[in-house]
């Protein structure tokens, strides 16, 4: 029993794992593209 609830705790450590870099990986795509969208706006605001 002891053997399934480590098994168990692994699991749920590595889909934490696989959550928070899907969850970063996610962030950074949006970061790029604020700072895209910002750039335009420079452009076109200081032209």
């Amino acid at each position: 029993m002891c053997e399934n609830f480590n098994s168990d705790n692994l699991e749920k450590d590595e889909s934490n794992l696989n959550n928070e870099e899907c969850d970063y990986k996610d962030l950074n795509t949006r970061l790029k593209e604020i700072k895209s969208i910002i750039a335009l706006l420079e452009k076109t605001i200081f032209k």
